[in-house]
């Protein structure tokens, strides 16, 4: 199993990107959470890794976070979700948004990310309810794990743009905009709102 790569950003075009680690360069796919991160091609670059390994190839998928690894790991154990769809999943909403939807019970969020239909919803929050529980339960899959708390005001705020309408994965780039000293859910809502209204 390779756990990370450490070398040398040598292109990147979602959601593919390649790392030069000492004249290799290793083809690495990655959900778009990771993209926002990256630096520019020629900088250096460490990624957390999954390797999957299948008849025709051998996969490797990236992450810039060990939360993001945690849950794509997680999520290709669930029946009927792929390393793909796990990958689009990541892609469209942010770990802690994924959470919230899970504790919540909430299909309408998760059914908005591309790829995603009613029964894979279903299924994703009937299986990943024994991971993540009510508390963040006692499991290895917890609060700790993903940097978030039961009532953390960035997730209140995530919640409440989403039910305005706004996609998980756009929510999620707003939410990066606004400084982490905001600590309050109605001025972080009205930070975000106050933005787009710039744009």
């Amino acid at each position: 199993m390779i756990g990370h790569l450490k070398g040398i950003l040598s292109a990147k075009h979602p959601p593919g990107l390649v790392i030069d680690v000492q004249g290799v360069g290793y083809e690495v796919e990655a959900p778009m959470s990771t993209f926002y991160e990256l630096p520019a091609v020629g900088a250096p670059l460490t990624l957390l890794t999954h390797l999957v390994v299948r008849e025709d190839a051998h996969v490797l998928y990236g992450f810039a976070t060990e939360a993001e690894r945690r849950l794509f790991r997680s999520l290709v154990k669930v029946s009927g979700v792929g390393a793909k769809m796990a990958l689009a999943i990541l892609s469209g909403i942010s770990v802690e948004g994924f959470v919230l939807c899970v504790q919540q019970q909430d299909h309408a969020s998760l059914v908005k990310v591309p790829g995603i239909g009613k029964k894979t919803a279903e299924r994703l929050l009937v299986e990943m309810r024994d991971r993540i529980t009510d508390g963040f339960g006692v499991t290895s899959f917890n609060a700790a794990a993903f940097g978030a708390k039961e009532h953390d005001p960035r997730g209140e705020a995530f919640s409440a743009l989403v039910s305005l309408g706004y996609k998980p994965g756009e929510v999620s780039q707003m939410l990066k905009a606004v400084p982490d000293s905001e600590t309050r859910t109605e001025e972080i809502i009205r930070r975000v709102l106050q933005n787009l209204a710039r744009k």
